[in-house]
C-alpha cells in the first residue's frame, strides 16, 4: 500500500492557519476533528485572529495552543498593518513546526505566509494559476460546501474525514449564564424564537423592519420572541424592537458566545441572516430559517436542508464581496416577509412534533456522506506537486 503524506511526515507539531471569523472557524471543526483523531498525540496550534483565543480554549480537545496572527496586507479581517509581522514570523519559525496547514482559503498570499513559518512540511490549497510551495496542495474545491472543502484536504493528506457535522461544546459556565438569562428575562424555551438581525457585513443583512414584521407574525401565533445580537449591534436590534407592534425580549449585548449558543440549543427556532449564528444553529441542531443575502449559498448553507431552510434570491451580481451593496441590495429586498413567515411556521410545526429529535453531533460516516452528496455532487480535487506530496 502506498504511504500517505501524513504517514510520511509523521508530524508531532502542527500549525493550522485560519485567521477568520466565527462561522468560518465553525466550518473547519470537522477537519480539525479528523486531524485530532488521526494524530491524537500531536500538538496542534491554531493561528488566528485575536478573538479566536477563546475559540481555541473552547475546543481544547482539538487545539492545544493558540497564536495570534497580527495582520498583513491582503488579509482584510483586521487592520492590514504589517508592523508585527517580522516578530510573528520569527516566533513561528522558533516553534519548529513539523507541518503547517494553510486552512485559510484558496491559496495565493496565504500560502506565501504559511511557507514563511519554516515548517518541515506544508499542506493547503492552491489557485488554478498558482504554483504552490512544495507539499500536499490541492486545487481549491469551489463546488463543495465549506466544511467539505477542509475535509477534502484532510483526505488528500491521507486522513479519514467521515463527518461534516459541526459541533459547539458548551461549558458549565455557559449553562449557568444561560440559566441566569432565562430567569432574568422570563424566557420560555419551549416557545422561544430567536431573531438575529445582525451580520458582520451590511451587504449580508436583511432589513431590520422585515425581521420585525416576521417577529410580529410569529408572536401573534403565541411564540415568545427574543432579539439577539452583539453589544455593537444594539442599534440594529433596537430598530427591530422599535418596529414591532408586539412585545419581545431584547437580549443584544447580554449574552456571551457560550450563553448565546446554549440559548440557541434550547430555542425552538432561529431566524437570522447568513452569519455566524446560522452555523451555531447548525452545530446545536436547532431548526432555522436563514435569509442569505450576497453570499454563495452553495458554499455556506447548512448541509441539513430539512432542519435549516435557506431563502436566497440570485441577481446577476451574486455572489458578491462588497461590504455595502452598490446596486440597491436586490438580493435582500427580493426576499419578502411572507415566504420567511411561511418557512418559519413550517419549521416550528416540525420542531414541536413529537418525532422531532435532534440528530447527534457526529452522524455516521454514511449519513454524513449522504448529507454532503445531497447538497452537491462531490469530485475530489486533484493534488498539486510537492515533496513530500499527497
Amino acid at each position: 500500500m502506498m504511504t500517505t503524506f501524513i504517514e510520511t511526515v509523521a508530524p508531532r507539531r502542527i500549525a493550522v492557519f485560519r485567521a477568520l471569523q466565527l462561522g468560518d472557524l465553525l466550518c473547519s471543526v470537522p477537519a480539525l476533528r479528523a486531524l485530532r483523531t488521526a494524530l491524537p498525540d500531536a500538538q496542534i496550534t491554531l493561528i488566528g485572529l485575536p478573538w479566536a483565543r477563546a475559540f481555541a480554549a473552547r475546543y481544547a480537545g482539538l487545539i492545544d495552543a493558540f497564536e495570534v496572527f497580527p495582520g498583513a496586507r491582503g488579509f482584510p479581517e483586521q487592520p492590514e498593518d504589517e508592523a508585527g509581522l517580522p516578530a510573528f514570523r520569527d516566533a513561528m519559525r522558533a516553534r519548529r513546526f513539523d507541518l503547517a496547514i494553510q486552512l485559510h482559503g484558496s491559496g495565493g498570499i496565504a500560502n506565501t505566509l504559511v511557507a514563511d513559518f519554516g515548517a518541515r512540511a506544508l499542506a493547503g490549497f492552491a489557485q488554478a494559476d498558482e504554483t504552490p510551495p512544495d507539499g500536499c496542495f490541492i486545487g481549491w474545491p469551489d463546488a463543495l460546501p465549506e466544511p467539505e472543502r477542509y475535509n477534502a484536504l484532510m483526505r488528500a493528506m491521507g486522513i479519514d474525514a467521515p463527518s461534516a457535522a459541526l459541533s459547539f461544546p458548551l461549558t458549565a459556565g455557559d449553562l449557568e449564564d444561560y440559566a441566569a438569562l432565562v430567569a432574568r428575562h422570563g424566557l420560555h424555551p419551549g416557545r422561544l424564537v430567536l431573531v438575529h438581525p445582525g451580520a458582520q457585513l451590511p451587504s449580508r443583512r436583511w432589513p431590520p423592519e422585515r425581521f420585525a414584521a416576521v417577529a410580529d407574525e410569529l408572536a401573534a401565533g403565541g411564540w415568545q420572541i427574543a432579539v439577539t445580537g452583539t453589544a455593537g449591534e444594539i442599534g440594529l436590534t433596537a430598530r427591530v424592537i422599535g418596529a414591532m407592534t408586539r412585545p419581545a425580549r431584547h437580549l443584544a449585548g447580554e449574552t456571551s458566545l457560550g450563553a448565546l449558543a446554549a440559548l440557541v440549543a434550547h430555542a425552538r427556532l432561529v431566524v437570522c441572516n447568513d452569519t455566524g449564528l446560522s452555523h451555531v444553529a447548525a452545530a446545536m441542531r436547532t431548526r432555522s430559517v436563514v435569509i442569505a443575502s450576497g453570499s454563495d449559498t452553495r458554499r455556506w448553507a447548512p448541509l441539513d436542508h430539512d432542519r435549516h431552510h435557506v431563502l436566497a434570491d440570485w441577481p446577476a451580481c451574486r455572489p458578491c464581496m462588497f461590504r455595502e451593496c452598490p446596486y440597491g441590495h436586490p438580493c435582500a429586498l427580493n426576499i419578502g416577509v411572507a415566504p420567511v413567515v411561511e418557512h418559519a411556521h413550517a419549521q416550528l410545526a416540525r420542531a414541536t412534533a413529537v418525532s422531532d429529535t435532534k440528530p447527534s453531533a457526529a452522524p455516521s460516516p454514511a449519513a454524513a456522506a449522504n448529507a454532503a452528496n445531497a447538497h452537491v455532487r462531490r469530485a475530489e480535487p486533484q493534488p498539486h506537486g510537492g515533496s513530500p506530496r499527497c
